[in-house]
């Protein structure tokens, strides 16, 4: 697949006027965002998704345009894990309701960049080496594996390493300052508790980034179509994050759903990898994939929320890498906004 440099400058222009919208509608007027407009930013950004796809199989053939369409849907379920996570810190941190919006843009923008990273180092090795086909989908495989095991547990996002060190070498003010992320404190320079958040956020998009880029990459090889896929899926993912809040608790089987993904497409990778060896061995197409994965998130949705209905009691859960015995998601206040923060 051959991109010009006129096609690149395109698309990265294109997401970059995207990304400036969304910063400029939660800089220029920071406020709670209601469901109605939630609703209607999701809806233009999932357009926006599929009118490029389309433009996309148009210009390059629809053989490239599924594995467009496969990657996005990848990105987009993997996606609604790290909106769990989200709330796990919005919650943690007492982020106020109209500050929320800022943080989640530049924190997309922050997961941009270090997914951007991450595609170009897995282009570059899967294209060197014809094992890391096998490695990464070894990665998903026992990724999928824990996220099982951990799936009623939620990742303990004050003890990241990333926020420990922040706040152990940073002046930290007491207030949100105005949803600035710098204040000046007697004089010197010191950061808001905002700038912790997104520096939480940043942490966990960090390893997210190690599961989600692999697992695209096992329905495309092409990179172009990897950081389309990438960036599409996150440009939603603030509008996703106000639509859904409330009913993220219902899908209490999207972590079995999503381990079961990326098991099968660390075996896409595997398979892949060994026919490369023996010609005689199949391979999973990317039209299966796509049937495969759409099949399996519906299903899980359905699934999540009978048994919620049934059972109101039940709660999701982001669902851990690791053990975190003494992680706990903080429980809601009573006016549905964010909570104190856990001792």
């Amino acid at each position: 697949m051959e991109i010009t440099a006129l096609g690149w400058v395109l698309t990265i222009g294109t997401i970059l006027a995207l990304l400036a919208l969304d910063l400029a509608v939660g800089t220029l007027r920071p406020h709670s965002v209601g469901f109605r407009e939630a609703a209607a930013w999701s809806v233009f950004y999932i357009a926006v998704a599929v009118v490029f796809g389309i433009v996309l199989a148009g210009q390059v053939g629809w053989g490239y345009g599924t594995e467009y369409f496969a990657g996005y849907l990848v990105e987009k379920s993997l996606s609604v894990d790290n909106l769990f996570v989200f709330v796990i810190i919005m919650s943690t941190f007492s982020v106020p309701k109209e500050h929320q919006h800022r943080v989640l843009t530049f924190g997309i923008i922050l997961a941009l960049v270090l997914r951007t990273i991450f595609i170009v180092l897995g282009a570059a090795l899967l294209s060197l080496f014809s094992f890391m086909f096998l490695l990464f989908g070894l990665l998903l495989i026992w990724t999928a594996l824990q996220l099982f095991r951990h799936r009623q547990e939620d990742p303990d996002v004050e003890n990241n390493l990333l926020v420990r060190t922040a706040r152990r070498l940073l002046p930290v003010t007491e207030d949100h300052n105005g949803g600035h992320l710098l204040a000046r404190v007697d004089g010197r320079r010191a950061v808001t508790p905002l700038f912790i958040v997104l520096v939480a956020i940043g942490g966990t998009d960090l390893l997210f980034a190690l599961d989600s880029i692999p697992a695209v990459f096992g329905v495309t090889e092409e990179a172009y179509l990897v950081f389309v896929a990438n960036a599409f899926a996150l440009l939603g993912l603030r509008a996703l994050y106000f639509l859904v809040t409330g009913l993220l608790d219902r899908l209490v089987h999207l972590s079995i759903g999503l381990a079961v993904v990326l098991a099968f497409i660390g075996a896409k990778l595997v398979l892949h990898w060994a026919h490369g060896l023996h010609d005689g061995l199949p391979q999973i197409s990317t039209g299966l994939s796509l049937v495969v994965i759409g099949a399996v998130l519906t299903i899980t949705t359905i699934t999540s929320l009978l048994s919620t209905r049934r059972d109101p009691g039940l709660t999701a859960h982001a669902g851990a890498l690791t053990g975190t015995p003494n992680s706990r998601r903080p429980d809601p206040a009573p006016d549905g906004g964010p909570t104190p923060e856990q001792p």
